[in-house]
């Protein structure tokens, strides 16, 4: 029995161990393909003459803003204009009832010819009288009293003529025409309503071109402007840009016209204005706008795209390629902007490839395949 035991354990110890033997060696499996280089797009950093810039926040104030009002009380005829439509100055844009103004009208044309009916009769009996006294065929007291009649109805006549006038002036307000040309917002009142001056605005019209940005400045900005004049560049020097959104610039450029003559005492700041051409109507009256302002003298700085430049807790930087065709980051520090284009004071050199297409994609120390473009700042 124990022989037989001995004989089985044997045999199994036989069986197992190739099975072990085979366990103790892994399969090899094949090598692993090397990831390809990551695509980035770079350009290189260069210098350029550029114009230093500093940005506010401004609003768009139009240059010419008129509130139509009724100047006389009456039914409104009718309106002559398209909501939000051009006009130009001279255009019939409300009517007035006009009936009342008309009779008022002939009502003093009326008592004009009466009075001066009144006048001629005095006036011939003023010469009459004249004239007996001239022959002591009349006494002097029929002549005084010719005159003061005479003068008495010069004086109604005058005092007719006025309230004719007065007349006539009421019924030209029956039309309400446009005094600047621009563009007619909201009809307020609609026709059929009774208007007076106590009614208030009906329509504003708006002049758009050329329109006006009004933007606060501090007194430091104002006393290096006043410096830089004092070296030979005025604010008539400086050109003006706007930021209509994160990458859109107002093609128009404008200039500074006017510089407030008093200082507001809650910001410490000048309200200054810039014009602005305005063909296309794109700058709406109130509109909240970034102001771009940018100095007449150009002075070097070493410039890189806008999309090169990255911001993480650390501070502003940009990814390199180094000559090994890896990616480095290299902290930086900017001067200002102008265009697409940022002025880099530290950080870099004239040459150096930034990447401006693919930062998301690579890390510190990877190894990319650049293509290199011509910046556009």
């Amino acid at each position: 029995m124990i022989t037989w035991a001995r004989s089985v354990g044997l045999m199994a110890a036989l069986l197992i161990a190739p099975l072990l033997s085979g366990c103790d060696e892994a399969p090899k499996q094949p090598a692993a393909a090397q990831a390809p280089p990551v695509a980035v797009t770079v350009v290189r950093a260069e210098t350029r003459d550029l114009r230093p810039t500093v940005s506010f926040s401004g609003r768009v104030t139009a240059l010419q803003k008129v509130d139509l009002l009724a100047r006389i009380e009456g039914f409104l005829d009718t309106q002559n204009f398209a909501e939000g439509a051009q006009v130009k100055a001279g255009d019939l844009l409300y009517v007035i009832e006009k009936a009342p103004y008309e009779a008022k009208v002939a009502s003093a044309e009326g008592a004009v010819a009466t009075g001066q009916a009144r006048y001629d009769r005095a006036e011939i009996e003023l010469r009459r009288q004249t004239t007996l006294v001239a022959r002591d065929a009349a006494a002097q007291t029929k002549l005084d009293d010719a005159r003061a009649a005479r003068d008495e109805a010069k004086g109604s006549l005058d005092k007719l003529e006025a309230e004719l006038t007065q007349a006539k002036l009421q019924l030209s307000y029956t039309e309400i025409k446009a005094p600047i040309s621009g563009r007619i917002g909201k009809s307020l009142l609609t026709a059929g309503s009774f208007v007076s001056p106590a009614s208030g605005t009906l329509a504003t019209i708006v002049a758009q071109d050329p329109i006006g940005v009004t933007f606060p400045v501090s007194q430091r900005d104002i006393l290096a402007v006043r410096e830089q004049a004092a070296a030979g560049t005025s604010i008539a020097d400086l050109t003006v840009h706007l930021q209509l959104g994160k990458d859109k610039r107002y093609e128009q450029t404008g200039k500074v016209d006017f510089v407030d003559v008093q200082v507001n005492t809650g910001t410490d700041a000048v309200d200054v204005r810039a014009s602005f051409p305005n063909p296309d109507g794109v700058l709406v009256d109130g509109q909240l706008v970034t102001v771009v302002v940018e100095s007449g003298i150009a002075k070097p700085a070493l410039v890189v795209p806008v999309s090169a430049i990255q911001i993480n807790q650390s501070g502003t930087f940009v990814l390199i390629v180094n000559a090994d065709s890896k990616i480095e980051v290299r902290p930086v520090e900017t001067s200002g902007q102008a265009g697409n284009g940022v002025a880099v004071a530290k950080g870099l050199a004239e040459g150096d490839r930034v990447v401006i297409e693919g930062v998301q994609k690579v890390r510190p120390g990877q190894s990319v395949e650049a293509t290199e473009i011509k910046p556009e700042v």
